[in-house]
This record gives C-alpha cells, sequence and structure tokens, in this order.
C-alpha cells in the first residue's frame, strides 16, 4: 500500500498535505513521467512492480493535473473534495453543541485564519484551505531549511491540533460512529 492509500485512511488531513506535495513534486518534475522515474519511482524503497505501480500512479496524476488544468497552480478536483467533505463535517461540529472541545480548538485558530486573510490568503477560500495553505507553506519552510518565526509556530501547532481533531472525527464520521444532535 503506498503512502497516500495509508495516509487517507488514517489521517485524512495528512493525506490532504501530502497530495498537496505530490502536486508540487509532479510540477517540479514539469509534469515528465521520465523525470518523475529517475527522480522519485527509481528511489522509492520497493521491488520493480510496486515501482511500475507507483509509476503509473503518477501518469494518472498527470493526465488529470493536465485535463483539469492544474499543471502550473492549483489543486486537483480529487484534493478539492476532501476540502469539501472536511468543511461540511467542520461546519456540523461546530452548529453541534456535543462537540465544546472542538469549538474551542475552532476559536483558538480563528485568530490566526484572520490574520493569515489580511496579509493575502484567499478570503473567499474555505477556512479549511487556509488552515491547510498555513501548515503547507510551513512544511515549504521547513524544507528550506528557513527560520520559523515563534508566531508562526503558535498557529502551527493550534491548526495542527484543530485538523488533527477533525481528522479524528472524520473516520468517526466514516464509521457512523457521530451523532451530531
Amino acid at each position: 500500500m503506498f503512502i497516500s492509500q495509508q495516509l487517507k485512511e488514517k489521517n485524512i488531513a495528512e493525506y490532504l498535505l501530502y497530495m498537496w506535495q505530490v502536486e508540487d513534486l509532479i510540477r517540479a518534475n514539469k509534469c515528465d513521467i521520465d523525470s518523475i522515474k529517475k527522480n522519485i519511482v527509481n528511489l522509492y524503497p520497493a521491488d520493480e512492480d510496486k515501482k511500475k505501480e507507483l509509476a503509473k500512479r503518477y501518469e494518472e496524476l498527470i493526465e488529470m493535473m493536465r485535463r483539469e488544468g492544474v499543471t502550473e497552480v492549483g489543486h486537483l478536483q480529487i484534493n478539492k473534495n476532501v476540502i469539501t467533505l472536511l468543511t461540511d463535517l467542520h461546519l456540523r461540529l461546530l452548529r453541534s453543541p456535543k462537540f465544546p472541545y472542538y469549538d474551542a480548538a475552532y476559536y483558538k485558530v480563528l485568530p490566526f485564519i484572520v490574520e493569515l486573510r489580511t496579509k493575502g490568503a484567499h478570503r473567499d477560500e474555505p477556512e479549511l484551505e487556509t488552515c491547510f495553505d498555513a501548515l503547507y507553506g510551513i512544511l515549504m519552510l521547513k524544507l528550506q531549511k528557513k527560520e520559523i518565526s515563534e508566531e508562526t509556530k503558535k498557529a502551527q501547532e493550534a491548526i495542527s491540533n484543530m485538523l488533527a481533531m477533525l481528522s479524528d472525527y472524520y473516520n468517526k464520521d466514516k464509521a457512523g460512529e457521530l451523532d451530531f444532535d
């Protein structure tokens, strides 16, 4: 089983961040499958059958990105659908009186969302997408070994905690274990 499949089953928030990274890896390799095979697939610690399966998955993603016009920027519809599902669950959790800890986590994150949006984040995107954008941006800074301010670390912790709770609720909701009334 590939990392993406494992993450999708265990932690939907980490899955989405991983898939955004995959989109960027594809872009960094200019949507060229030969480049992806050389730079990613061949380095994957697996047997040849798994590598062929992984290469096929990348080819499918490249084709989807071309069809959807997101080879330069943007996200695949399959990833947008995850945001939509999570936003729906997020709103149901906030509307229900049964999830006070989630409410508290959200209200701890809300000032960071407002601040990010005043600094240029897209106001028309769902709040959760703003949260994911922030975490992804921090991930990119870390990969580039750039310094992260204390305020950004506070935001990261609050957002990560809320998204971890949301991911847990997502799994419970999929299993039919949540009662909103």
